[in-house]
């Protein structure tokens, strides 16, 4: 298990703000295949450390809806990045499934992909939200998400400029809860080249879970164990997506639990007032994604 508690590094800060006007770009939740443009109006072309290792996190995830513990999870692992290891943080990126994915409470993929991209707008100046696995017609695993972002960031984009000015590839990590760990260390769920492609090839940062046995989970998954960084969560969340859809069905207040501009465009679109995850009236839906759960499919 690759993690440890006292900062060693020197500091670094998050990639720059970016200009206002690149916020006003046409919405992700507008594009299709035909028309994708891979986001990077955040992504920090140039580092600042010197001898450390550029990085990008992705997490994959149904985001239905985004909560404030799938943003703070990234800055969990900026935080922990920053103080524990050689790695300087160029970017982050958000990549909601697609509506193939068929899971319960799952909205549209278009509904999703606009509060995830005014979840990140106004509350953070260097995540972002990637359309494509999305707009897929197919479900896309893990591997070939990652795939995607290796493609686009080092090979369109040329990867990132060091210190000197001088090009080098950007480590691509793949950033989840901890019941991706579990999942990958139970017999049969993940395949062994799908493991291999995953932890050997890119790696994962693993954010701690209340009731979830990380070093049971870890056991199985020691060949890879170079390449598992595991986040102490500090200050406990709890929140998930499956509780924000029920205290909505019931008329509840989630103010301060989700952006208050997700929660408009949820009030403004009637989404999650009956089971599945958009109509009207209500029901009961059933599924879940704590911040534990983002990254957990094969």
């Amino acid at each position: 298990m690759a993690t440890t508690t006292t900062p060693s590094t020197p500091s670094q800060s998050r990639p720059a703000s970016p200009s206002s006007s690149a916020d006003m770009d046409d919405s992700v939740s507008s594009q299709t295949l035909a028309n994708y443009q891979f986001p990077t109006h955040r992504y920090k072309r140039q580092q600042t450390q010197a001898n450390r290792i550029p990085l990008v996190f992705v997490a994959c995830g149904s985001f239905s809806p985004i909560t404030y513990l799938h943003l703070r999870m990234f800055e969990m692992a900026a935080d922990f990045a920053k103080f524990n290891t050689e790695f300087e943080v160029l970017g982050g990126f958000l990549s909601p499934v697609s509506d193939a994915y068929k899971k319960a409470g799952l909205t549209s993929a278009r509904h999703r992909l606009r509060m995830c991209e005014l979840a990140v707008q106004q509350t953070s100046n260097w995540l972002m939200v990637d359309p494509w696995e999305a707009l897929q017609e197919k479900y896309t695993p893990t591997a070939l998400v990652l795939d995607h972002f290796e493609h686009e960031i080092n090979v369109v984009q040329g990867g990132v400029l060091d210190v000197d000015g001088n090009p080098r590839p950007v480590r691509i990590a793949l950033l989840a809860g901890a019941d991706l760990i579990q999942t990958m260390s139970t017999p049969l769920v993940w395949s062994a080249k799908d493991l291999e492609h995953i932890l050997g090839r890119y790696g994962t940062f693993i954010v701690e879970r209340t009731g979830t046995d990380i070093d049971d989970a870890l056991s199985s998954l020691q060949a890879w164990k170079e390449k598992i960084w595991v986040i102490p969560q500090l200050i406990l969340n709890d929140v998930s997506s499956t509780k924000i859809r029920l205290f909505l069905r019931r008329e509840m207040s989630v103010r301060y639990l989700i952006p208050a501009q997700v929660i408009q465009y949820i009030e403004e679109n009637g989404l999650y007032e009956e089971e599945g995850a958009e109509g009207k009236g209500k029901g009961k839906t059933t599924g879940s994604e704590t911040a534990g759960e983002v990254g957990a499919k094969s």
